[in-house]
């Protein structure tokens, strides 16, 4: 089915081509690839990322390849979809959202990882290539970045001294190992895409979130959810994947497909990871200026060693659920993830 499916996309791609080349004056014109975003606009990947990497793709193929980025195309699963049948060139997604299909990025996710998002990114992107991609959970995508968002942490309606202020309230979760916490911690999971949660917490649907401090300002959080609870280190970290359709990649010209490899991989890695990290920073900053409630623990308030508690054993239970990946080593590979993000030097 993937042979014919492969023979219906080139064909059509051929197709489109030729229509586009009716007269000689389009004749040498370039190849346009499509792009499919979700998030608000003032998501990082939206700002920066997508964009950066359309320049560095223009700038790569001598402007062979032109990238046109699409927004709000379906719910952020779909994007995988859309992609593997043709209908937009390239996307990206949270790994949570298909919780059947990918289960070895999620070890980027484990509580206790203690760096920020660009050294995760570029760890994660490496410890792929090594261990993971042998699985071929990615299998009918090109790849083209790894990267996680900065920690998440606790956005609420109201004030929390304590984990037990949190069991029982509805909490939107996104998937992967917040759906882990949220268990363990014993709150009512609600699931919706991230967009959706502003809307959520306004209408009272949800008590709160967890999700790293940026969406304070890209989601206007600090409207809905006035209270910010910053655990060191953050509770866990999200993982996305960018990704392109290998069929779109075989139509090019391969020296094209190469130029655009080359400013894939670590490289968009660093720079996704980066730009949540500023989004970070920012974010906080404007939670601060926007008069939410920031509590920032330390390593021995109380909600902290509630925490450290509350995790234990979660490495080995992430081990457990990937022993029907053959040929992955998952504790060694979540060792070196590990050691590769806490040696990684950021290059600005």
């Amino acid at each position: 089915m993937k042979v014919i499916n492969k023979s219906i996309k080139t064909f059509a791609a051929a197709t489109l081509l030729t229509l586009g080349m009716g007269s000689s004056a389009i004749a040498s014109a370039a190849t346009t690839l499509v792009v499919g975003t979700w998030m608000p606009p003032s998501n990082p990947m939206n700002t920066i990322v997508w964009p950066t990497w359309a320049e560095w793709v223009e700038e790569a193929t001598d402007g062979r390849v032109k990238v046109k980025i699409e927004h709000d195309l379906g719910h952020p699963r779909s994007y995988y979809q859309l992609v593997e049948d043709g209908v937009i060139n390239a996307g990206w997604s949270f790994t949570g959202y298909l919780p059947g299909r990918f289960s070895l990025p999620l070890a980027v996710e484990q509580p206790g990882m203690g760096v920020n998002a660009e050294a995760a990114s570029v760890a994660l992107w490496k410890v792929h290539q090594k261990h993971f991609a042998k699985a071929k959970e990615y299998e009918g995508l090109e790849l083209l970045a790894l990267l996680t968002h900065g920690p998440g942490q606790i956005h609420s309606r109201e004030p929390i001294s304590s984990l037990a202020d949190l069991r029982n309230k509805r909490i939107r979760i996104g998937g992967g190992v917040q759906s882990q916490i949220a268990e363990r911690m014993g709150v009512t999971p609600v699931a919706a895409p991230g967009p959706q949660v502003y809307e959520l917490l306004q209408q009272g649907v949800i008590d709160g979130v967890f999700m790293p401090a940026q969406e304070q300002s890209s989601l206007r959080l600090n409207e809905v959810a006035p209270n910010l609870t910053l655990l060191p280190g953050g509770m866990y970290l999200g993982s996305f994947s960018m990704f392109i359709d290998p069929v779109f990649m075989d139509s090019l010209d391969p020296k094209d497909a190469k130029a655009i490899r080359s400013v894939s991989g670590e490289k968009l890695s660093a720079l996704a990871g980066k730009a949540w990290d500023m989004a970070d920073t920012e974010g906080l900053k404007y939670a601060r200026e926007k008069g939410v409630n920031v509590v920032e623990l330390g390593p021995n308030d109380k909600i902290t060693l509630e925490f450290n508690q509350l995790i234990k054993g979660m490495d080995d239970a992430w081990i457990e659920s990937v022993k029907d990946k053959k040929g992955v080593d998952a504790r060694q590979a979540l060792k070196d993830l590990r050691s590769y993000a806490h040696s990684y030097k950021s290059t600005n």
